[in-house]
């Protein structure tokens, strides 16, 4: 059954078509990857099902059954969905765990009038809310640094405090912008690792955008392929890999098709 389904989807900028009629069903529990050339439409996918853009007239997006072509961010992000973004979005200045705070901020239950006459109230679940952080810190390895500003991790605990972050919305849908961009192999392999550890004990669909082929031909279980905009492909990694139209489109003519293969397979 499809957790999230696109139907028709489409989205232009004056006179360019960024996303044209694009059919996508991501399936409940399995991760799916989307891959393409740079300008292909991969992050304005992205920026369509989250409410950052608004679709094209005609345009369908249904998410766990409910209809959320026009719904903003805020109660797109309630429903469930949550994301990374590819240059990521954290406060600085704040400490590790209050941007996890800060990412579960739409599960809190407390309005004006009780911060106002409830203190007691709003202190427990402020301390449960704390507590409840600190374990995703530690099951993503960065409990012994909750309390440092977040300007002080490196680049490898910065990308898992903002994997962490959209973990603390409690979402069913994780969708990850290039999340290993710019991380060792190592690194990469790390993190991967925890995306796949915390998509078992959270019952999690996975999203996922990555021009680290290696990741997605490991990882996914269907990969969609775009370019100008337009589903050129689709299926299983080892189906994907061997299509000549996704050879050609976002690997070029410059190689033979078994070269890429191989590329592809290294």
């Amino acid at each position: 059954m499809a957790l999230l389904e696109t139907i028709g989807l489409s989205k232009s900028f004056g006179g360019l078509r960024a996303i044209s009629n694009l059919d996508v069903d991501v399936e409940a529990g399995s991760i799916h990857g989307l891959i393409g050339p740079n300008g292909s439409g991969k992050s304005t996918f992205f920026n369509l099902v989250t409410g950052v853009y608004q679709p094209d007239p005609g345009s369908k997006i249904f998410f766990d059954g409910l209809d959320i072509t026009k719904s903003p961010s805020h109660k797109i992000g309630a429903l469930g969905i949550a994301r990374t973004f590819q240059l990521l979005r954290l406060f600085s200045e704040m400490t590790v765990l209050q941007n996890l705070m800060v990412g579960y901020h739409t599960h809190v239950s407390y309005g004006f009038l009780k911060t106002i006459f409830n203190n007691s109230a709003i202190a427990k679940i402020d301390a449960q809310t704390s507590d409840e952080m600190m374990e995703l810190l530690e099951f993503i390895g960065l409990a012994d640094f909750a309390s440092m500003p977040a300007s002080e991790l490196s680049g490898g605990q910065r990308r898992l405090l903002a994997l962490g972050r959209a973990m603390a919305m409690r979402p069913k849908l994780l969708m990850l912008d290039e999340p290993a961009a710019g991380l060792s192999p190592v690194n990469v392999d790390r993190l991967m690792a925890i995306v796949m550890a915390l998509k078992e004990r959270f019952g999690l669909t996975v999203l996922i955008v990555e021009h680290i082929l290696k990741v997605v031909m490991e990882t996914c279980d269907t990969v969609t392929v775009l370019d100008y905009g337009q589903k050129i492909g689709e299926g299983s990694p080892s189906e994907v890999k061997d299509d000549h139209a996704v050879i050609e489109a976002y690997l070029g003519q410059e190689m033979d098709d078994d070269e890429i293969r191989a590329a592809l397979n290294a």
